[in-house]
C-alpha cells in the first residue's frame, strides 16, 4: 500500500473542500454586499447621512393674547430642549453623569440615550432656561441646548374660560386658544447641517414666521372684577352653578365672562384646588378626565336651561313691534290663565292677581299673566319668527368653541300652552350668550350683534390680518321699540321688581328671572338678572345667572339684582362712565374701592383674598411701565 499516495490525496481533499468553503463564503459575501448595495443602500445612506448631516425644527413663537388695552394674558416663556449628537461626544461618562444631575433622570436612562448612535437624541424638553443656561455653560462636546417655548399667563386665573390653555406640545385646548389655534401657531424654521473632513459643522438656517397676536375683546380689569366678586358670592352663599357676562350692547364685543370656577391657566389639569387628596387618589384616570373637562366648561355658552322672567321684554318687544298692543293698553290680571284646560298661574295667584295694569307695569311687576295674553294676540307664527330672529335655538357664532343652541318649539310643536309658557319664559331652553345677544338687541336700538371675544388679529409686523369690527348681523326690532322698552325696564329696576340692581349715581335698567326647574315642587329655581347702564345711551350689559343657590328658599331674584348692583359699581368707572353729579357723597365710588386683578400667581383662593390688588399693566410692549391708575369719580 502506497502510504505516502494515500496522504496526499487526502491532503488534495482537504484542500479542495477548504477551497470550497472559501468560495461559498466569498460569493455569501459577494451575495450579501449585491443585495446591500441594490435592495438596502437606500437604508444605510441614510444612517450614514444622519452621522454626517444634521436636520433640526426651530421652533415658532406662539403668538400673543392681549386683552382689549394691550395687556398681554398669553404669553410664552423660553425653555430649553437638551439633547445629545452620538458621533460629537468626546466624554461620554462625563456627559452621563452631569445630565444625570442637572436634569434629576436615572443615569441608565441618560446613558442609553447618549449611547444610541443617531444623529441626535433628545435628552428632556421643557427645562427651565436658568437650568438649559447652566448646562449650556459647561460646554460639554455633542450636547446640545435648544431654545424653545412654554405658554404662559400672567393673570392666572382670569379669563381661565375664555382665554383657555395648550398642550404640552403648543395646542390650543379651549377658549381662544382652541379657537384661534391656527393663527395663533406660527411656522417652524429648519436649520440645516453636515459635518465636512475636519468634523466642523455646516449650517444653513431658514428663520421660523412667529404666529399672529391676537387682541381680545376681554377687559383684563372688568374680567379681574367680576371673577373676585363670584369668588365672594361662591363664599357666602354658593350655587350649583354660576354665570355672568358683561358686554357692549351696541357692538356685540365681550368685555367679560365668567363661570364659576376658574381654574389656572399655568396649571389646568390641577384637581386640588376643588377636590380634597383623598377624592383624588380614589379617582380613576377616566373620572379625573370628566372632572377636569367639567371644570374646563364654559357655562355661559355650552349650558341651556329655562330663562324665566328674564326672557319678558323680548316678547313684549315683539308685541309692540308688530302693533298688537301699545304702551297705554290695560290688561287685567287675575293671578292665572287657563289655557286648554291647564291653569297656569301668575306670581301674584295668591293675592288675586295684579288688578288692571300696562305692559310697563307688567314687566315691572313680573305678571306672567299678561305675558300669556301678549303670547296670544302675537300668535305662534309670528312669535315663533321673533324667536328665531332673537337668535334662539341656533348657534350665536360667538368664536369660542363649545356653543350649544338650546331647544326651542317649532310649528309643529308648539300649541296654546307652549305658547303661554314660552310667553314668559318657560318651556324653551336657551343659552346664556344667547340671552345675552337677543337683550342686546332689544336695548340697542333694535340691532342684532354676533357676540365676539376677539377684536383683531395682527401679525407680528402688526398688520391687522383679521378684525370684528362689523359684526351687525341683522335689525330685529324698530328704534322706537326699543326706547320704549329702555324706559319700561329702567321702571322696573327704579319701582319694580329689580330695585336691588340700582347703582347710585347711574340709570339702570333691567329685568329679574325666577325660573322653577324640573322637576318642579322641589325648591329648585335658576334666578337671574339682565341689565344694562345707562337708559338713554346703553353701554353696557349685565347677565347674571345663578342655579340653584345655596339657600333654604331659593326662589329670590335678589341674589342676581344685589350681585349684579356691587359688579357694576366698580366695573362701570373702570370702563369710563362715572356716577352724575348729584351722586351722594357717601354713595360715590372711590379709586380705593376698586380692586383690579394682579400678575402675581394667584393665592388660595383666586383673586378674592387680601392679596388681591392694583396691578402693573402688562402690555404688549409699547407701554411696559404703565401702572393701573386710580379710577376717579365724578365730583
Amino acid at each position: 500500500m502506497d502510504i505516502k499516495g494515500g496522504n496526499l490525496t487526502k491532503h488534495r481533499k482537504n484542500i479542495a473542500v477548504l477551497g470550497l468553503l472559501i468560495a461559498i463564503a466569498v460569493l455569501g459575501l459577494l451575495g450579501r454586499l449585491v443585495f446591500l448595495m441594490i435592495f438596502r443602500s437606500e437604508h444605510y445612506s441614510q444612517m450614514a447621512l444622519e452621522l454626517h448631516q444634521r436636520e433640526r425644527s426651530i421652533k415658532a413663537a406662539r403668538g400673543r393674547i392681549l386683552d382689549a388695552k394691550g395687556k398681554v394674558i398669553a404669553d410664552n416663556r423660553t425653555v430649553c430642549t437638551i439633547s445629545v449628537i452620538h458621533n460629537q461626544v468626546k466624554d461620554p461618562e462625563t456627559v452621563i453623569r452631569v445630565l444625570s444631575e442637572e436634569l434629576g433622570l436615572p443615569e441608565a436612562e441618560v446613558r442609553k440615550k447618549t449611547e444610541k448612535r443617531s444623529s441626535r437624541e433628545v435628552i428632556q424638553s421643557n427645562v427651565e432656561k436658568t437650568r438649559g443656561d447652566a448646562i449650556r455653560a459647561m460646554r460639554l462636546e455633542g450636547v446640545k441646548v435648544d431654545e424653545d417655548y412654554k405658554r404662559y399667563y400672567p393673570y392666572s386665573t382670569v379669563g381661565s374660560k375664555v382665554v383657555g390653555f395648550c398642550s404640552t406640545d403648543n395646542t390650543g385646548v379651549w377658549g381662544i386658544e382652541s379657537k384661534y389655534n391656527s393663527s395663533l401657531n406660527g411656522v417652524s424654521g429648519r436649520r440645516y447641517g453636515y459635518f465636512n473632513t475636519d468634523l466642523d459643522l455646516v449650517e444653513t438656517v431658514n428663520e421660523p414666521t412667529n404666529g399672529n397676536n391676537i387682541t381680545s375683546t376681554i377687559d383684563v380689569n372688568v374680567q379681574g372684577i367680576l371673577e373676585r366678586h363670584m369668588n365672594t358670592f361662591q363664599k357666602n352663599t354658593g350655587s350649583k352653578n354660576m354665570g355672568c357676562i358683561i358686554m357692549n350692547p351696541q357692538n356685540g364685543e365681550i368685555y367679560a365672562m365668567s363661570s364659576y370656577p376658574e381654574y389656572n391657566l399655568n396649571n389646568p389639569r390641577d384637581l386640588s384646588a376643588f377636590y380634597s387628596p383623598e377624592k383624588i387618589d380614589k379617582m380613576s384616570d377616566k373620572k379625573k378626565t370628566e372632572n377636569l373637562n367639567k371644570i374646563w366648561r364654559n357655562y355661559c355658552i355650552s349650558d341651556a336651561y329655562e330663562p324665566g322672567s328674564t326672557f319678558k321684554p323680548m316678547t313684549v318687544a315683539a308685541c309692540l313691534d308688530e302693533g298688537v298692543t301699545t304702551g297705554s293698553r290695560a290688561y287685567h290680571c287675575d293671578g292665572y290663565q287657563v289655557i286648554n284646560g291647564v291653569r297656569i298661574k301668575c306670581v301674584a295667584y295668591s293675592r288675586g292677581g295684579h288688578g288692571t295694569i300696562n305692559i310697563c307695569q307688567s314687566l315691572m311687576e313680573s305678571c306672567n299673566d299678561v305675558l300669556m295674553q301678549l303670547g296670544a294676540d302675537l300668535g305662534k307664527r309670528k312669535f315663533l319668527q321673533y324667536v328665531n330672529e332673537f337668535g334662539f335655538g341656533k348657534k350665536t357664532g360667538i368664536d369660542l368653541p363649545g356653543e350649544a343652541t338650546g331647544g326651542v318649539f317649532t310649528n309643529d310643536t308648539m300649541h296654546a300652552v307652549e305658547l303661554a309658557t314660552s310667553s314668559f319664559g318657560q318651556g324653551q331652553t336657551v343659552t346664556m350668550i344667547q340671552m345675552a345677544a337677543a337683550f342686546s338687541s332689544v336695548i340697542n336700538g333694535g340691532n342684532y350683534y354676533e357676540p365676539h371675544v376677539v377684536k383683531e388679529v395682527k401679525s407680528e409686523n402688526r398688520a391687522v390680518l383679521e378684525s370684528n369690527d362689523n359684526a351687525l348681523v341683522r335689525r330685529v326690532i324698530t328704534e322706537n321699540t326699543s326706547k320704549k322698552l329702555r324706559n319700561y325696564l329702567y321702571k322696573t329696576v327704579e319701582e319694580g321688581t329689580a330695585l336691588p340692581a340700582k347703582v347710585a349715581g347711574y340709570q339702570i335698567g333691567g329685568k329679574t328671572g325666577t325660573a322653577e326647574k324640573h322637576p318642579t315642587g322641589r325648591g329648585n329655581y335658576l334666578v337671574s338678572f339682565i341689565g344694562f347702564a345707562t337708559k338713554d345711551n346703553p353701554e353696557v350689559m349685565i347677565y347674571v345667572t345663578i342655579d340653584e343657590p345655596h339657600v333654604a328658599d331659593q326662589a329670590h331674584s335678589t341674589y342676581a339684582t344685589q350681585f349684579s348692583s356691587e359688579v357694576l359699581k366698580e366695573v362701570l368707572p373702570v370702563l369710563g362712565m362715572y356716577q352724575d353729579s348729584s351722586t351722594k357723597k357717601a354713595d360715590k365710588t372711590k379709586a380705593s374701592d376698586i380692586k383690579l386683578p394682579s400678575t402675581k400667581e394667584a393665592p388660595d383662593g383666586g383673586y378674592s383674598d387680601s392679596t388681591y390688588s392694583v396691578a402693573g399693566d402688562q402690555t404688549d410692549g409699547t407701554d411696559t411701565a404703565n401702572t393701573a391708575s386710580p379710577v376717579p369719580s365724578a365730583e
